[in-house]
């Protein structure tokens, strides 16, 4: 049986968590990397973090610059911070009552599909949503957790943007939990212009208990991905 870590970070500055997780999945490679050349037979931990940041936008190597709509004097305004990351994808923002999470697995132990892991990935965010109450599903062509997809009125939820390294994963998913979603019209959320943003709050009309949603999305991600946690 698949086994994970479970690592709760709480409130915990992106560039920190960021430096964390690279830890981790250098480690993981260069186990692989050692297993290959014969110096060790151990297998790579998985990991899973669950945490929130305090506000920052971070840009995706595939991202524009010009997607982020406000200036440095702006950003310090605003208590934000800007880093650009090695993930996919283009801009986003990350906040306080937003739940983030970053699996860093070796998918030789899942599968190694990274266009099935993004959609497990989405899988599980959705089973979750509908534990509360709102339906959720993807829009074609376009990554994340959707409302009302295929609509005038589809609007994101949850966004995803990963990295693969032999196999093994970083970044994650963000969620829309009690976000201010006011922090999003200082960007082009994902490089998309036409698309609206939305959370857990705005469409239940109250607030939500974070640490209930966690609880869920780890119970959805170790169904899905058929694993225990240690």
């Amino acid at each position: 049986m698949r086994s994970v870590n479970y690592i709760d970070k709480g409130l915990i500055d992106y560039k920190q968590c960021w430096d964390d997780q690279e830890v981790l999945f250098k480690a993981s490679i260069q186990q692989k990397i050692d297993n290959r050349d014969g110096k060790s037979d151990e297998t790579p931990p998985n990991h899973l973090i669950f945490c929130e940041h305090p506000h920052v936008y971070t840009l995706g190597k595939s991202g524009a610059e010009s997607n982020l709509l406000i200036n440095e004097e702006m950003l310090r305004q605003h208590n934000a911070e800007f880093y650009k990351i090695n993930r996919g994808g283009d801009i986003t923002y990350h906040g306080p009552g937003q739940l983030v999470m970053y699996p860093i697995f070796d998918l030789d132990q899942f599968f190694t599909d990274i266009h099935k892991y993004m959609r497990y990935l989405e899988e599980a965010v959705i089973l979750t949503l509908s534990e509360f109450g709102i339906e959720a599903g993807r829009v074609h062509g376009l990554t994340g957790v959707w409302l009302d997809g295929g609509t005038p009125n589809e609007r994101k939820i949850c966004a995803m943007g990963v990295k693969s390294s032999r196999w093994v994963t970083m970044h994650g998913i963000a969620l829309n939990v009690n976000s201010d979603l006011s922090y999003f019209n200082h960007i082009v959320p994902c490089g998309i212009v036409d698309k609206a943003v939305t959370s857990m709050e705005k469409e239940l009309d109250k607030k939500l208990d974070m640490n209930a949603v966690q609880t869920a999305l780890k119970e959805n991600m170790a169904n899905i991905f058929d694993f225990d946690y240690l």
